[in-house]
């Protein structure tokens, strides 16, 4: 984020994909992948420790670094089923478990999760947006700060809005390349940017918008889809 001036309203384009669905698959497999790995390499190292009889004074470090990083790699696995998964058969869900969620994987983060939300239910796309925004605002705010998630719903649309505020916040060229449809930057990694291009792909499937805010120490993601 530059810190010369704020960025303007951006909307993201009904466009056509501009990646091929094997393209995507591979990036959202990798990205998955990349988050589930420091957790399971923490685990092995753990194991490790236990089996090595002259670091038997390290043990109940062990046994702690075990049970923190199987608490997290489960923590992703559930949230990563529905962000990302069709989270079996389900078509509607309860924000309140929605939010467990979210404050499961805010509880690996710097960032506190702020939850405001107002329908009883929302329906799958409605759901990916709002876990796939809060996981961006936590993103957003590497050296800690509030990401504030808010619903709302009228019948005819239901408008979600995730604000990462924080005095290090911080949008990702890759990031709002993702949200708004466009391809990946050159030299830019695709972790960040396959998340943010995989909500805009099933926001506007949805027949909705999605619409991101860069200002000095706040971002904000938001999503208006048809309820």
């Amino acid at each position: 984020m530059s810190d010369a001036a704020p960025s303007p309203v951006s909307e993201a384009p009904a466009g056509e994909s501009l990646t091929s669905t094997a393209q995507i698959a591979a990036f959202l497999a990798a990205r998955m992948c990349h988050d589930f790995i420091s957790p399971v390499s923490a685990i092995v190292s753990g194991l490790d420790l236990l089996e090595d009889e002259g670091a038997q004074d390290m043990r109940e470090d062990a046994i702690g670094l075990i049970a923190a990083s199987g608490r997290k790699l489960a923590d992703l696995l559930a949230f990563t089923r529905v962000a990302f998964g069709a989270s079996a058969s389900a078509d509607t869900f309860d924000p309140r478990e929605l939010e467990t969620l979210s404050q499961a994987v805010f509880a690996h983060q710097r960032a506190n999760l702020v939850w405001t939300v107002e329908p009883a239910s929302l329906d799958k796309p409605s759901a990916r947006t709002i876990l796939n925004l809060a996981q961006m605002a936590g993103a957003a705010l590497p050296m800690g700060g509030e990401a504030q998630v808010r619903a709302v719903s009228d019948g005819a649309a239901t408008v979600i809005a995730a604000e990462a505020v924080g005095a290090k916040a911080r949008l990702r060229p890759e990031v709002e390349a993702g949200l708004l449809g466009r391809p990946l930057p050159d030299g830019m990694l695709h972790g960040h940017w396959v998340q943010a291009y995989y909500v805009h792909l099933f926001v506007t499937e949805a027949g909705g918008r999605v619409l991101v805010e860069s200002t000095e120490g706040k971002v904000t993601f938001a999503a208006t889809l048809p309820a």
